[in-house]
């Protein structure tokens, strides 16, 4: 089975664009995907993803910070699967595909009989087993960085801007403007007995449909100002 694995890290952020790399790789595979902050929560999708995989199978990742944000993690969790028989596939780091580990490992030099070239050989295998694994580890430990970069350049933004008298965030007060306000406002604004209206508060959040009680009230002291 070739599986796909996409993640972001905040609802606000797009998955499309991993899904659709992943689908351009293999239009057959199946996508797991979920938002997952890397603290807070397990990797639900993840997990069952790891339950469903049998030898042979294969798991396409659009980089290899999708795996996993944390090096050390990131690593144990290769080693583990490529010992399963899992394939791992890196669109971003093909270089850390497991074919290519496999391959690394695979391309040891022949023994000669001869003791002192063969001390050498064993040596030099040894080598190219540490360099292959290190090579892995440097991708996760990249990609750990860049996510901790990022992190520092957005605080740092943050603390600048508020230096400069920037306003951060959403506005204190500020009137958020929505498909739903504006609806809302209208069936107050006609029906309601504080504007004209014929019917109590109770009746027009009936009328309106789901909306908290907070919220109608926010929306009649919106209206008042606004007219």
């Amino acid at each position: 089975m070739i599986y796909g694995y996409a993640r972001i890290s905040t609802p606000a952020q797009s998955i499309e664009r991993q899904i659709r790399n992943i689908k351009d790789f293999d239009e057959t595979a199946i996508i797991f995907q979920e938002t997952y902050t890397g603290t807070k929560q397990e990797r639900q999708q993840w997990l069952k993803l790891l339950k469903k995989l049998k030898q042979g199978d294969t798991i396409v990742f659009d980089s290899v910070s999708r795996m996993s944000r944390n090096a050390e993690d990131g690593f144990r969790e290769y080693e583990q699967l490529y010992n399963k028989g899992i394939n791992l596939v890196f669109l971003k780091e093909r270089y850390i595909d497991t074919n290519t580990y496999k391959n690394s490992l695979n391309q040891h030099i022949a023994t000669t009989g001869n003791e002192i070239a063969d001390t050498y050989i064993e040596a030099t295998n040894k080598v190219l087993m540490i360099l292959a694994k290190q090579q892995i580890k440097l991708a996760f430990e990249q990609a750990e960085k860049e996510v901790k970069d990022l992190h520092t350049r957005t605080s740092e933004g943050m603390k600048t801007a508020k230096l400069n008298g920037k306003q951060i965030g959403r506005q204190k007060g500020a009137i958020i403007t929505s498909k739903k306000s504006i609806e809302a406002k209208k069936i107050i604004e006609k029906h309601s007995i504080d504007f004209g209206g014929s019917l109590t508060d109770k009746e027009v959040m009936i009328m309106i449909g789901k909306i908290a009680r907070n919220t109608f009230y926010k929306y009649k002291k919106e209206l008042k100002n606004e007219l």
